[in-house]
């Protein structure tokens, strides 16, 4: 491919109003395969990283997410160039970048075909029903457990964080987690457990629904974790409101736990 084809190809998938160039680099680099300069809006392909088309295709895909969100944050910035931020790989990045994937794949240019690899096909049928499921199926068991232990130490006058936190030595982010997947059936357990942690973050039945279906329909978790959000910006005010309280009610209720950790700890001194 050609420096225009490969611009071409990108302006296909999705148009810009901002104008950019592809170049070809002839160069191998073991540090990137790609870079985009938004200063002079230049992608650079280090082509002779890449064995075939579809590689090559794969990073100016990637590097071209980084010009449309490039473009956007001018628009937002009132026309004027942002400040650019040295975390450029967001969540927002990824869901673009994994949307871009799916129509180059539409129209032909790109593919992810495991077929092409039979041993490759295996492993990953492998993979998920040997390591991935039963590890979902795991984790819904050990959150329920978690659960019967918060009661338990409610019942000892044990402190759950200090259990957790010294007994278990798990972080509280992760039993939080796990606790919350617990809810979860067998049949979601197949989608992993970084995924499921997605679904039982969604507060309703027909979200938690949705999440399930997009994640079966191959979406990655970033792209559903930014439908979600999406869909979370488009609630009515009321219903912002009501999770904003809960969220401020949550908060508070950590922090006043917390504040009588502190305050018995200092009187223990």
């Amino acid at each position: 491919m050609t420096n225009e084809e490969i611009k071409n190809m990108l302006l296909d998938i999705q148009d810009t109003q901002l104008e950019f160039s592809v170049i070809m680099t002839g160069k191998e680099s073991k540090r990137v395969n790609g870079l985009y300069k938004p200063d002079t809006r230049e992608i650079l392909l280090h082509n002779k990283n890449f064995k075939t088309d579809n590689q090559l295709i794969y990073t100016s895909v990637h590097e071209y997410t980084h010009h449309l969100i490039n473009e956007e944050d001018i628009a937002k910035n009132g026309g004027r160039e942002p400040l650019h931020s040295s975390r450029s790989h967001t969540n927002h990045f990824w869901a673009k970048f994994h949307a871009l994937l799916d129509v180059a794949e539409e129209k032909g240019y790109y593919k992810l075909d495991l077929s092409s690899s039979p041993e490759l096909d295996e492993l990953t049928k492998e993979i998920r029903t040997k390591y991935i499921e039963p590890n979902g199926k795991i984790m819904i068991e050990l959150g329920k457990s978690l659960i019967k232990a918060h009661a338990l130490c409610d019942l000892a006058n044990i402190r759950y964080e200090d259990y957790i936190d010294r007994v278990l030595q798990l972080p509280r982010t992760s039993a939080d987690s796990i606790t919350k997947v617990s809810s979860l059936t067998d049949e979601e357990a197949a989608l992993g457990f970084d995924n499921m942690k997605i679904v039982a973050s969604q507060r309703k039945k027909d979200d938690k629904a949705k999440a399930v279906e997009a994640i079966k329909s191959g979406k990655s978790p970033d792209s559903v974790i930014a439908m979600m959000k999406k869909k979370a910006k488009e609630m009515d005010p009321k219903e912002k409101l009501e999770k904003e309280r809960d969220r401020l009610t949550k908060t508070i209720n950590e922090l006043t736990t917390r504040l009588e950790y502190v305050e018995e700890s200092l009187a223990s001194l």
